[in-house]
């Protein structure tokens, strides 16, 4: 496949970059403090713990839906498939526990009686998600549940269950804010919410009042602690809340909060949906007509069976007489009536996830915690629920404007047409990865595409060739709306690169998909690929933690005249779901032997090298198809109403 260069543009000016201590790879500042590994860690996988200055907490949030519903009239087992009774999503944010000395987090644990513990990657009822898994995947159950018993059915995620929300800077800022409080006089965001007031349940809901010039200095910082700015996540099909911890805890610990939604428009493998009340308050009855629970939660629910069990179970829906429609050589195609109302469905939880937030963030906390219902007693929920979190630490601490919104695969295309639609106008930049082109809907007059949009893809996906064209029509989507646009490929990866699959099971994936980049690497180069373009999209007052991020300049400096190599292009059969590693047998070799100290292969925090099959040293890891002229740049920051800093 051809290249398809674009004139370079120069570094923007927004940036100010701190030189790199190594002459091949800049560095991020030390790393907050990791929670002490299980005894359980010692042998099953484990999640690579984060980089950033932030230690990670992490709650989730299942809350009955405003006005339940059902979207298009597709049917299984003759019950409406897509339905909306509640919506369910996990938020990593930032948090500060972890720098309490012991002797203070005991007490503060024993004062609230909640102890802080950590998060299992799988989902409970774990037993029940493995055989979703395994149900996606077309493939036994008693197998695959036996083996990710053994491997990561006990893996933790390094973060803390409803730690406390960080009232720290990170050391690398913290002095300059200090600094600032008084002097610093930063314009408004362009977007933003304009004030208005909600009915919920009784009480009034305001949500946040852009103010100008000094005003908006004093607002943003609330006796001396930060405010966040938020991501939306959307994942993939056969996806969770907790599959891409890799890249949601990632961007936590650089001063995000990222609120990963669990879909359950049947494009996941396996969730459950938890009853608010009687039939009759819901929309929704008849997706798990089974009697009695999931076999691991009949002890908790003895008295519940039949239609009176209080959940329902959604699994993967499968296209009618068109099973494999993602497969590049399906000559149907895409199911678009399925896809497209799954879409629609998608939008509508992110749109009830963003109006939780907007109760947090408005001190209406404790409201939310009282509507919970992944709490002690349901199914799929932690015993400690939402208890011993302060709400009050809650309130003005999020950004609810200039919102960025990111998926992967279907989540890609979910965020393509949230960020067309004016319904959620709150949403002002995406970031695709790797994106599943042909379940994008086809654009319209009154719904294009005029935000700035990052794509960073797979090398797997860049060889099928629809779906890279349908991305780089989205690319020139956004570009002809007059906002920034960069498309990049990470080479040697395959699509499962930018999933904690690829971290917990990286021989698997070598193996079988062919992947070549080292796993660890791919995420890194996904995670400060966003954040050098979340540095340039957002508002000033929201990238104020950029002193501690790394400075890899892997946009700035990516060559859209570089040759693309197509010795990894797999046969017809394979595009898409592997790569092709030519000598495959020498490479392996090769791959045990140790680099030099001085070599140009990436290292991580600790100096260990992250070596795949193959290397290509630092600056010839992404391949750069599409990305903006200089201009595009400063009329974008015109308009928006910021100067370069």
């Amino acid at each position: 496949m051809p290249s398809r260069p674009v004139s370079r543009a120069s570094r923007t000016s927004r940036s100010k970059l701190r030189p790199s201590l190594d002459p091949h790879v800049s560095r991020p500042p030390p790393s907050a403090p990791h929670p002490p590994r299980s005894f359980r860690e010692h042998f099953f996988h484990s999640i690579t713990p984060y980089s950033g200055p932030y230690q990670v907490a992490f709650l989730e949030i299942e809350v009955p839906v405003r006005s339940p519903r059902h979207f298009s009239r597709i049917k299984r087992n003759g019950s409406y498939a897509l339905k909306l009774d509640t919506v369910l999503f996990a938020v990593y944010y930032p948090t500060d526990n972890s720098d309490l000395p012991r002797s203070e987090r005991r007490s503060l644990h024993r004062r609230s009686r909640t102890p802080l513990s950590r998060v299992p990657w799988l989902s409970r009822p774990r037993a029940e998600t493995c055989k979703g898994y395994a149900r996606f995947f077309n493939v036994p159950y008693i197998p695959i549940t036996a083996y990710m018993a053994a491997t990561s059915m006990f893996t933790k995620l390094p973060v803390l269950r409803n730690g406390k929300i960080s009232s720290r800077w990170p050391p690398a800022v913290e002095e300059d804010e200090e600094e600032k409080v008084t002097t610093e006089n930063i314009p408004p965001a362009k977007g933003g919410i304009e004030a208005k007031e909600e009915q919920e349940n009784g009480n009034s809901l305001s949500q946040n009042t852009l103010v100008d010039g000094g005003e908006a200095c004093e607002a943003d910082k609330q006796d001396g602690k930060p405010k966040f700015p938020v991501i939306m996540f959307s994942h993939g099909l056969g996806g969770s809340r907790t599959l891409y911890s890799s890249i949601c805890g990632e961007l936590a610990s650089f001063g995000f909060v990222v609120v990963a939604l669990e879909h359950r428009d049947g494009s996941g493998a396996r969730t459950f949906v938890n009853k608010a009340g009687s039939d009759p308050d819901l929309d929704s009855q008849g997706l798990d007509r089974s009697p009695g629970p999931p076999k691991d939660e009949k002890k908790q629910h003895k008295k519940n069976s039949g239609r009176d069990k209080p959940y329902y179970k959604v699994d993967y829906i499968f296209p009618k007489d068109n099973a494999q429609d993602t497969s590049p050589h399906n000559s149907r195609g895409v199911d678009t009536e399925l896809r497209e109302a799954q879409i629609e469905m998608r939008m509508a939880e992110i749109e009830e996830a963003f109006h939780v937030l907007q109760l947090i963030n408005n001190g209406k906390g404790d409201a939310v915690r009282t509507r919970n219902l992944r709490k002690k007693g349901n199914v799929g929920a932690s015993s400690l629920g939402l208890d011993g979190i302060d709400w009050d630490e809650w309130t003005e601490r999020l950004y609810l404007e200039n919102v960025t919104m990111m998926g992967h695969s279907f989540g890609g295309a979910t965020s393509v047409q949230a960020l067309r639609s004016e319904r959620l106008d709150w949403l002002s930049q995406g970031i695709l990865l790797d994106a599943w082109g042909p379940a994008t809907p086809e654009s319209t007059e009154r719904e294009r595409l005029r935000k700035p949009i990052l794509s960073v893809g797979s090398e797997a996906f860049m060889h099928w060739t629809e779906n890279f064209e349908r991305v780089e029509r989205t690319c020139h989507e956004a570009r002809d709306g007059g906002a920034p646009c960069w498309m990049t490929t990470i080479r040697g990866s395959t699509h499962l690169s930018q999933t904690d699959f690829a971290v917990l099971y990286p021989k698997w994936m070598s193996v079988f998909m062919k992947t070549i980049v080292s796993s660890k690497r791919a995420i890194y180069l996904t995670v400060h690929s966003a954040l050098e373009f979340l540095k340039i999209t957002l508002p000033p007052q929201q990238t104020r933690f950029q002193k501690s991020w790394a400075d890899d300049q892997l946009l700035s400096k990516a060559d859209p005249g570089m040759e693309i190599e197509l010795d990894n292009r797999p046969n017809d059969k394979w595009v898409a779901a592997r790569l092709r590693i030519p000598h495959e047998f020498r490479q392996r070799l090769k791959r045990t032997v140790k680099p030099k100290k001085k070599s140009n292969v990436p290292r991580d925090a600790s100096g260990k090298p992250l070596k795949g099959l193959a290397s290509w040293g630092v600056g010839q890891e992404i391949w750069c198809h599409q990305r903006p002229e200089q201009d595009v740049l400063d009329r974008y920051m015109e308009e928006n109403g910021w100067s370069p800093q």
